[in-house]
């Protein structure tokens, strides 16, 4: 992992999966570039727009977005990796609904997961 692939001093994008929000999408679990900040939806999300912008961008390290969760993975490896502490947020708000956002999710979100 390369050095410039963690700026711990970038702030987050916002609170929720940036094209999801600008689309009308909705997501499962959210991802944070530990690069440039951008918040995207996970793997298991309908769009996994986290991978997509490590693909578009070549950010290869992402944090958890979700309250209590620390880790970070790196896309260019395959595995989890260590991380410093990441300017706040360190997730979305406690009371986002998960899956979110309040209003953009179906009824049958269930069955429109990656699995």
């Amino acid at each position: 992992m390369t050095s410039e692939a963690i700026q711990p001093d970038v702030p987050p994008s916002g609170t929720g999966c940036v094209e999801c929000l600008d689309n009308g999408g909705w997501w499962f679990h959210l991802r944070r570039c530990a690069q440039c900040g951008h918040i995207g939806c996970c793997d298991t999300s309908p769009a996994q727009h986290a991978t997509a912008h490590w693909r578009e961008t070549g950010h290869p390290v992402i944090q958890s977005f979700e309250p209590g969760e620390d880790w970070f993975w790196d896309f260019s490896t395959e595995e989890a990796a260590n991380g410093p502490k990441l300017a706040p947020a360190d997730s979305r708000p406690s009371d986002q609904p998960v899956p979110g956002p309040a209003g953009s999710v179906p009824d049958d979100w269930r069955t429109k997961l990656n699995r």
